[in-house]
């Protein structure tokens, strides 16, 4: 069912709705957003306040849809997905609470393994030093990144 945009004459919360209306946003992002364009930290509060309550803006399920779509596009370890979801206004208290329910059931070295095998081209040989680089700019473990290679050496080159 396509929720409908209730009707107000405040431009402010007609700006939020159309910004909101582009990407899924969380709460600091908006406020952010609308502090740029010239309202007042009270105006875009008020605002905020408006759109939690109509269940527009929810920094927990936007963790939850964020995390759950980073996984599989690009897998990444817990502290860079805590610094990326920092990074877009969450608290840190939020960011943790959802990482650690998005990675209950995620081993972190099956999803090192996802991450290169996702980078990944066929045909092409891997090189460990490549391998490691990824790993580590993906926030992997040094142990884990060790073993990855390790596994990639005695393969031969083949994705692990």
């Amino acid at each position: 069912m396509k929720r409908r945009i209730p009707q107000s004459g405040d431009p402010w919360f007609q700006c939020a709705v159309r910004y909101l209306a582009q990407f899924d946003r969380t709460a600091a992002q908006v406020e952010r957003f609308l502090t740029r364009k010239g309202a007042s930290s009270a105006q875009a509060k008020q605002i905020l306040s408006r759109l939690s309550t109509l269940r527009y803006l929810d920094d927990r399920a936007y963790a939850a849809r964020w995390i759950e779509t980073t996984l599989a596009r690009r897998p990444m370890a817990a502290e860079r997905l805590k610094s990326e979801l920092l990074a877009r206004g969450l608290s840190e208290a939020v960011a943790d609470e959802m990482i650690s329910k998005g990675m209950e059931a995620v081993d972190e070295e099956a999803l090192a393994r996802r991450a290169v095998l996702l980078q990944s081209r066929q045909g092409r040989r891997f090189l460990p030093q490549r391998v490691a680089g990824l790993l580590r700019r993906r926030g992997f473990a040094e142990d884990t990144i060790e073993r990855i290679i390790r596994d990639c050496t005695q393969t031969e080159g083949s994705p692990p």
